[in-house]
């Protein structure tokens, strides 16, 4: 499709390719703390021992007590890691609902990627892009 693309088909298929990434990631974000490790072919809470600033964390610190705040700031930030942190990072995402939250931010992303092919014509290769969406989205479930 991009080959000899100009103008707004281009501006389109850029459109798709960010959105869907975004909605790809906001999932994988998602899944580091609730995905069994079976399926994601990842082990669970890579992204918490490693320090990484996601969705889940950033709506989990804004909505925690004091307390929560300084979990967060010693574990990511601070890398001060120790056993039972992982769950405990667990239990504070589901308490705030930060999980549900990404997942919904997600398939707001996949909706404008898939709104950005809406110009293109009903073809096999649309099909395939469009099932890109709900591959990206609905692997968490």
């Amino acid at each position: 499709m991009i080959a000899g693309a100009a103008g707004p088909e281009r501006v389109a298929l850029e459109s798709y390719g960010m959105n869907l990434g975004i909605a790809f990631q906001l999932v994988d974000d998602a899944l580091d703390y609730v995905g069994r490790e079976a399926k994601l072919g990842k082990t669970v809470g890579d992204d918490f021992r490693e320090g990484k600033i996601t969705l889940p964390v950033i709506l989990a610190f804004l909505r925690g007590s004091a307390v929560e705040r300084e979990f967060w700031k010693r574990t990511i930030e601070a890398l001060d890691q120790r056993e039972g942190d992982l769950g405990q990072a667990q239990t504070l995402i589901e308490r705030h609902k930060t999980v549900g939250d990404t997942f919904e931010r997600a398939r707001h992303y996949g909706a404008m990627a898939r709104d950005a092919l809406g110009l293109f014509p009903d073809t096999t290769l649309k099909a395939a892009l469009l099932e890109a969406v709900d591959f990206a989205i609905d692997r968490a479930y």
